[in-house]
């Protein structure tokens, strides 16, 4: 059985000249990482990026410059085979905050001089000892939040800075024993199946439903503009219900990655959904336009069951498809 580490020692070198800055001022420092044609996924505005240098160039060397003292805060760090066959692969999940002094401003949000956290997730491919390809999800609209705007109506859930794992333990630079990640990974593919298999004719309520996958003190740490929301029943009411009922033509587009080490899984779509908002989701305009939704998923399993949800929604992207331009309304100057 692969235990990953080789693939691991390549992602974790890749973060640490991000993170130090040298792949800024060393381009060529990545050369040895990252392939010739590596792909780079992330959020609205940023979307598909071909070449290291291009990613380094559009995304990493203009955060550096606003959140300045950059580091990287760890809560989960993971690696496993791609469990599914079309696209599989050997990737490399990592997932917590990037924080530092907010002191330039970065796409047009005004800075703070204090403190700031980007919370992000991404999945990196490794083959043949090099990075191929990447996915980023990061939450700008929380970021917006902290530098004081509003860029959504009230939410259901609460917004705040999201912490990981209770049990600390989603950090895991060794091996783990091969039995524990299916054990997790099963978990995620009976979730994801049986909501796929929803088509709002069962008569069981939403919470019994939902107690066949999760715990019952089960934690979903949504994206800003949802916001995150603890226990089934709290998680139905200020999510999941909201979420069923604001949306209609559910289509499932399928995942890139899904896989799982340890206690732990996740995954990624592009897009994952495609969804009309017919019933106003979020306080936003209802519409009939289909849109897509970006979205990483990363879990924590205990037992049976999935215990612990961090999500990440490309909801710039989702909006902006709706006609609604959050990030262009939150940043443009005010007219005189």
């Amino acid at each position: 059985m692969a235990d990953f580490q080789n693939e691991k020692q390549i992602v974790r070198e890749y973060l640490a000249l991000l993170d130090s800055g040298r792949a800024i001022t060393k381009p060529d420092s990545l050369s040895g990482l990252v392939s010739g044609d590596y792909l780079w996924r992330g959020f609205h505005p940023f979307n598909e990026i071909r070449g290291h240098e291009a990613v380094t160039t559009t995304f990493w060397k203009p955060l550096h410059a606003s959140l300045t003292s950059l580091q990287r805060r760890l809560d989960i760090f993971m690696a496993g085979q791609n469990s599914l066959e079309a696209h599989g692969g050997v990737w490399v999940a990592s997932m917590g905050h990037l924080m530092g002094l907010f002191d330039l401003p970065w796409l047009g949000i005004k800075p703070t001089g204090k403190i700031a956290m980007l919370r992000y997730a991404d999945f990196h491919r490794v083959e043949d000892g090099m990075i191929t390809e990447s996915a980023m999800y990061f939450d700008i609209p929380h970021l917006m939040m902290q530098a004081g705007l509003n860029p959504f109506p009230p939410q259901t859930g609460a917004n705040l800075v999201q912490p990981g794992p209770m049990t600390h333990d989603g950090v895991m630079f060794d091996a783990q024993p091969p039995e524990e990640g299916k054990k997790t990974l099963a978990a995620v593919d009976y979730m994801v199946t049986d909501i796929k298999d929803w088509k709002g004719g069962r008569i069981e309520s939403l919470t019994d439903e939902l107690r066949r996958s999760w715990d019952e003190d089960m934690v979903w740490w949504g994206p800003a503009g949802i916001g995150a929301t603890y226990t089934i029943e709290r998680y139905a009411e200020q999510h999941s219900g909201p979420f069923r009922a604001g949306f209609k033509d559910r289509i499932f587009n399928g995942h890139i990655c899904r896989m799982a080490e340890g206690a732990y899984g996740g995954f990624f779509g592009w897009p994952n959904l495609t969804l009309t908002p017919t019933g106003g989701f979020m306080g936003m305009p209802a519409s009939e336009v289909p849109g897509d939704m970006r979205v990483i998923d990363m879990y924590r399993r205990d037992g049976d069951k999935l215990t612990e949800n961090w999500i990440f929604i490309d909801l710039l992207h989702f909006w902006k498809m709706q006609g609604v331009d959050v990030l262009a309304r939150m940043t443009e100057v005010p007219r005189t």
